[in-house]
């Protein structure tokens, strides 16, 4: 069983930056595709990044494109997501999730490939 716990959000300005961490712990994290979704408000859950098992690969909703960073350090079991240039658009629960049992080719977009979730961090964007 992977645990997964989310850190790092909180209350930012437009315009300003937050650092996303997730741990994962009870597996081997090289072993997993990894996620970063979110869920705003009355809307359904969305896909926001994602990187492969070696981090080799990433993919990324296109309203973050440039502006998003994911990335993964194997090492400590942690992925991270770097947002800068946060708007009140970006105002969400933003949940960090595990994809098992795929290819270091695979950076996965759906949530039906995500089987593990974590507990989400809120993320409030002032404007």
């Amino acid at each position: 069983q992977v645990q997964l716990v989310e850190s790092g959000g909180g209350l930012v300005e437009a315009g300003g930056s937050l650092r996303l961490s997730c741990a994962a712990s009870g597996g081997t994290f090289n072993r997993y595709a990894m996620g970063w979704f979110r869920q705003a408000p009355g809307k359904e859950r969305e896909f926001v990044a994602t990187i492969s098992r070696s981090g080799s690969r990433t993919s990324y909703a296109d309203s973050v494109k440039g502006r998003f960073t994911i990335s993964r350090d194997n090492a400590k079991n942690t992925v991270y997501l770097q947002m800068n240039s946060l708007n009140a658009e970006n105002t969400a629960v933003y949940y960090c999730a595990a994809a098992i049992g795929l290819t270091d080719w695979h950076v996965p977009v759906s949530r039906g490939a995500y089987a593990y979730w974590g507990q989400g961090t809120q993320v409030t964007v002032s404007s």
